[in-house]
């Protein structure tokens, strides 16, 4: 669906909700929406329960939630707006180690 600017943090040892996010933007909301669905459809197809889905009406910001990762689709106004890679992203001043 030709997702742009896909990004994947590591959360193993940050949380408990999840080991890994992808972070992902779409053009417009119909993008959003496209790359959103063939995602959900994928991963029924593959076995997998059948995964929560937060957004899709407006599909501004559509967070697919499968357990293990957490998928968030953008379009890129609103992701530049809560900046998620700033958050959980390594550079966080209270996930440094002190030497």
């Amino acid at each position: 669906m030709k997702a742009e600017d896909i990004t994947v943090i590591d959360l193993v040892g940050k949380t408990s909700l999840a080991d890994a996010m992808i972070i992902a933007s779409g053009n417009v909301n119909r993008h959003v929406a496209a790359i959103s669905d063939a995602l959900i459809e994928a991963l029924k197809a593959s076995g997998l329960p059948t995964p929560n889905v937060e957004g899709m009406p407006a599909c501004d910001w559509v967070l697919i939630d499968t357990g293990d990762i957490i998928i968030h689709v953008f379009r890129p106004e609103v992701r530049q707006f809560y900046n998620l890679e700033k958050m959980w992203g390594t550079d966080r001043p209270n996930e440094r180690l002190d030497s």
